[in-house]
């Protein structure tokens, strides 16, 4: 009987909902690590050949299983990553010890998606988004460019979450 009252009866003129899936805490942060693994390889694609981010886009949903990866956070970081590149590199560049164009195509890939992430993220922690930067160094990048990548988040981090670098101390 109380499957009877808890079943609603669909009006034919009314669309069918979708389920949405919900998840934990921790599968959203690594839904979300996931997805910015998939990000760092899509900006080095376009680093090495650069297309229009909707090709991009496609390729990456098409040819690899993003089935446990946050797919709408990968498509807002590559299309903000990609449009504000110039806008991140300036932001990069005073932090580095060399030109940016002598950092090789990884690490560029991860500094811009971690600027961008502390630029226009803020609800995200700038720690985590350095935490996730220097993990994602150690899985793409050459020898040594975890402590690199670390280094130069820091410094940008102080500059754009003044307020909250100051409240948690340095990393």
């Amino acid at each position: 009987m109380s499957d009877v009252l808890s079943t609603r009866p669909e009006k034919p003129d009314e669309p069918k909902q979708k389920p949405t899936k919900t998840y934990s805490a921790v599968q959203f942060f690594a839904r979300r690590s996931r997805a910015r693994g998939f990000v760092v390889q899509a900006l080095y694609q376009a680093v090495i050949n650069p297309e229009p981010d909707y090709i991009l886009l496609g390729q990456f949903e098409t040819q690899f299983d993003m089935s446990r990866a946050d797919v709408s956070y990968f498509q807002e970081l590559v299309r903000g990553v990609l449009s504000h590149s110039r806008a991140l590199d300036a932001t990069i560049t005073p932090c580095l010890d060399r030109p940016l164009k002598e950092l090789d195509p990884v690490t560029i890939s991860i500094l811009r998606l971690a600027v961008f992430e502390l630029q226009n993220k803020i609800e995200i922690p700038y720690k985590v988004v350095i935490n996730e930067a220097v993990e994602l160094s150690k899985k793409f990048g050459p020898d040594q460019s975890a402590s690199f990548v670390n280094a130069v988040l820091d410094q940008i981090a102080k500059q754009a979450r003044l307020n909250e670098h100051a409240s948690m101390g340095s990393s």
